[in-house]
């Protein structure tokens, strides 16, 4: 069982600019950038203004790129409230044009999306745009920083949330066959809720994904749990998918399960 092929548009949110990618695939798989850009806004403009220019751009961005879902970074508190007020505006404006259309909204943060992309949560803005020049196979790094930060956003989404998703799916139908208990660690619980803990590779790629290890490694476990839930059979061997499925995402081949 294959994950769903996803075109996700990644929104890196600011008033001076606004990065826009969108990148199509599945984890597991090669990528594909799909397009990639920024919504510039004068910073002498009055703030209605920016706004709406902003929202024009995405909202013809959307028309163009059809995507099936929007990430969105989502905005944490600084030191500059100026900046950190401009940035959570423009991270509204994009929020309410994919609801408005009725596209699912996902919020990661910095340090889960540099997680998924470069292993490391406090990488630099130079780390992140050469992993994604390298996970897109592109001639060169996408700039400015904001472009780039955008399609790693997009990229966190197609390897987190599809295979978290069909994870989340396969466990509950081995809860109604009565083989797994009601909870497992980081999948289909309320936040905070850490009541059991399951052997076998189903938890392995369920601690994987709650702990923010690398995207790879969680995916492609969780893929290969959700294969052997779903059969009805107990996953056996696990460990070493994330080092197959992470040099084969990067090299540009296919990893099968």
């Amino acid at each position: 069982m294959r994950l769903p092929v996803l075109r996700v548009m990644g929104v890196d949110p600011g008033l001076t600019r606004c990065g826009l990618g969108a990148v199509e695939g599945r984890a597991g798989a090669p990528l594909t950038l799909v397009k990639v850009g920024v919504a510039r806004t004068p910073a002498g403009d009055d703030i209605g203004a920016r706004l709406v220019a902003i929202e024009a751009e995405i909202e013809r961005w959307l028309d163009e790129v059809r995507p099936h879902a929007v990430a969105v970074e989502r905005v944490f508190s600084q030191s500059n409230l100026r900046t950190v007020m401009g940035t959570a505006q423009a991270s509204a404006v994009a929020i309410v044009c994919a609801a408005r259309r009725g596209l699912p909204v996902a919020l990661h943060t910095p340090s889960e999306v540099k997680a998924a992309i470069t292993g490391y949560g406090n990488a630099d803005k130079a780390q992140i745009g050469a992993m994604v020049t390298r996970l897109l196979r592109l001639p060169a790094m996408p700039k400015p920083a904001d472009a780039a930060d955008a399609l790693a956003l997009a990229i966190c989404h197609i390897w987190r949330g599809g295979t978290q998703n069909r994870l989340a799916e396969a466990l509950a139908k081995a809860r109604s066959r009565g083989g797994l208990p009601a909870v497992v660690p980081g999948i289909g619980e309320a936040p905070g809720a850490r009541e059991a803990e399951t052997p076998g590779a189903g938890a392995e790629a369920a601690e994987a994904l709650a702990a923010g290890r690398d995207a790879a490694e969680a995916l492609v476990a969780g893929q290969r749990a959700a294969e052997a839930l779903l059969a009805g059979d107990e996953p056996g061997e696990v460990l070493g998918a994330g080092r197959e499925a992470r040099e084969g995402a990067r090299s540009g081949e296919e990893v099968t399960g």
